[in-house]
């Protein structure tokens, strides 16, 4: 059961419109730049959402926890499956 919280994500034809990831890592002692392509950061934990407003609290409880906030480890939010709805 739905509550009035939990609005449905925008759909077309049955599938997700975009989705997001919220991705939990270490940060990487600084070694004169960052290439997230060639050398991500290693991973804590991936967390699936299906809109951002989830993805957004998601995130703003990692960003609480004590390894985050002594800024040894960083949140991000990273939209995948973007979609263009059919008309």
């Amino acid at each position: 059961m739905r509550t009035a919280q939990q609005p449905r994500p925008e759909r077309a034809n049955g599938a997700a419109l975009t989705r997001f990831l919220v991705v939990l890592t270490d940060v990487r002692p600084d070694d004169g730049g960052r290439d997230e392509r060639s050398s991500p950061e290693r991973r804590r934990q991936v967390v699936g959402a299906s809109s951002r407003e989830a993805a957004d609290r998601i995130a703003g409880a990692f960003m609480a926890l004590g390894m985050v906030r002594a800024g040894r480890q960083r949140v991000k939010v990273i939209a995948i499956g973007r979609r263009q709805a059919r008309e």
